[in-house]
């Protein structure tokens, strides 16, 4: 796993060095994903943290409680209204330095959500979030989405780091309109040759993944849940629906 230190003078600039912003893309095409650390001040995710904890219970007491898969994993939206909205979690220049290298001019965010791993042994099954935009390749298409996460606190295998299988995001089983679960016997080939992983990440940090990376929401095992903020970069050319709206 690629971790970049971003340094002071990077982030005062709004730039990410030539050097850094190579590597970032290079980890982003070859394994799929990449953190940025020291991107986001700590202090802003103490906010969210907090409001994000409170508004749990009262998600997981709703007849339509956004579950995803089962009743560990919640699909949760941080506040998008002030005082909660800040531009260093919505608006990263960092993490859109780096998807504008992949993606292109007119770089848009379609999605800012979130995924919290509440305490237990649920786990989800191992997926891609969508698949190629074409079937039947023999070659995986250059990246069109990358999901960038936030985690609001340390994230690390005890508290439900989300498991990430390096380079599948090249694998072209799944094409956009088919299941997005990968089958078992796939799985079991590509573990073979390359397991995965749960990686440590400090809250501050930015994780970027191709969104054809196969991951799993894995198990909590601490007593406190742990909030991640998810949202979407698409290349411009992408049709995404209506923009995001905030008050």
């Amino acid at each position: 796993m690629l971790t970049i230190e971003i340094t002071d003078t990077e982030k005062s600039r709004g730039v990410m060095s030539p050097d850094h912003l190579s590597q970032a893309v290079r980890a982003l095409r070859e394994e799929g994903f990449v953190v940025l650390q020291n991107v986001i001040e700590t202090a802003h995710l103490d906010i969210l943290r907090e409001k994000m904890l409170e508004d749990i219970q009262a998600l997981i007491r709703r007849p339509d409680a956004p579950f995803n898969w089962n009743s560990g994993n919640l699909q949760q939206d941080p506040p998008p209204f002030f005082p909660y909205l800040f531009r260093d979690v919505l608006l990263n220049e960092m993490a859109i330095c780096v998807t504008h290298a992949l993606l292109g001019p007119g770089v848009k965010n379609a999605f800012y959500s979130g995924n919290t791993a509440l305490p237990g042994r649920s786990r989800q099954p191992v997926h891609a979030d969508t698949g190629h935009l074409w079937r039947d390749l023999q070659t995986a298409h250059p990246a069109c989405s990358l999901v960038v996460n936030v985690p609001v606190v340390d994230m690390y295998p005890e508290n439900g780091s989300t498991e990430i299988w390096p380079g599948t995001h090249l694998d072209t089983t799944i094409a956009y309109g088919q299941d997005i679960k990968v089958p078992a016997e796939i799985l079991e080939r590509r573990r073979a040759v390359s397991p995965p992983i749960q990686p440590t990440v400090q809250r501050g940090s930015i994780l970027i993944r191709d969104i054809r990376l196969w991951h799993a929401g894995m198990p909590n095992l601490t007593d406190t849940p742990r909030p991640m903020i998810a949202m979407i970069h698409h290349a411009g050319w992408l049709e995404t629906g209506s923009p995001l709206t905030f008050p």
